[in-house]
């Protein structure tokens, strides 16, 4: 069993950046295709580098009920910090959404996270963290999110909105394993972190600037 000190150690070095990074930018990504009326909660996951900006965006997103770090793609065994980050496994770093679809639905999580979240012409990096650990990718839970998602990837590649090729793909779903406790509400828990500071809450104040209508000041947690 790790320490405290042990874990806050491994949490103040996850993440970090590589050297030569450059800035973010951010894209008034286009609206995706709606989704049919639901009812009930919702779920979607999403990988987009670093878990921790991944999940800062979503838990100030109106409607979203938590927002979970963890992993996904590869083995029960293999879902842990040390491997993942070690980039040996077939995880990406991830985030479940739980959602109130009256309130937000799919098609507008797609548009904000490929506005402010993750860049799609990146392949195996985002931002400063390069790994296939950080790859950018759509997993859909349901056959609905898989044809939204397809269609939104289409229009997005010929919507021009971006200068580089579109290679963020979908991934099946497979079974999603929880981050550890450290990794869970970061940037509410840790917003002096030189890491959420310079990388994440950049991307929850666009957010903010950009879909005033979807924002909320506070953070969901869990």
């Amino acid at each position: 069993m790790r320490t405290p000190v042990l874990l806050l150690a491994a949490a103040l070095a996850a993440c970090m950046p590589a050297t030569g990074a450059s800035a973010e930018n951010y894209v008034n990504a286009p609206a995706a295709q709606r989704v049919a009326k639901e009812s009930g909660l919702k779920t979607a996951i999403f990988a987009g580098g670093c878990f921790w900006g991944v999940e800062a965006v979503f838990s100030h997103t109106k409607g979203v009920k938590s927002a979970i770090s963890g992993y996904h793609g590869g083995t029960k065994r293999q879902a842990t910090y040390d491997l993942v980050s070690g980039g040996m496994t077939d995880h990406a770093e991830v985030v479940k959404v739980t959602y109130d679809p009256r309130v937000v639905r799919y098609d507008q999580l797609l548009q904000v996270f490929f506005s402010v979240v993750a860049d799609p012409t990146l392949k195996n990096r985002q931002g400063p963290d390069v790994g296939r650990h950080y790859r950018a990718a759509l997993i859909p839970v349901s056959k609905e999110q898989a044809a939204v998602a397809r269609s939104y990837l289409a229009q997005m590649k010929k919507s021009g909105k971006w200068s580089r090729p579109i290679v963020t793909g979908i991934e099946a779903y497979k079974t999603f394993y929880p981050a550890e406790t450290y990794h869970q509400d970061f940037a509410k828990k840790n917003p002096r972190h030189p890491y959420i500071r310079r990388w994440d809450a950049p991307k929850v104040a666009a957010f903010k600037r950009m879909y005033p209508g979807l924002y909320r000041s506070g953070f969901v947690t869990g």
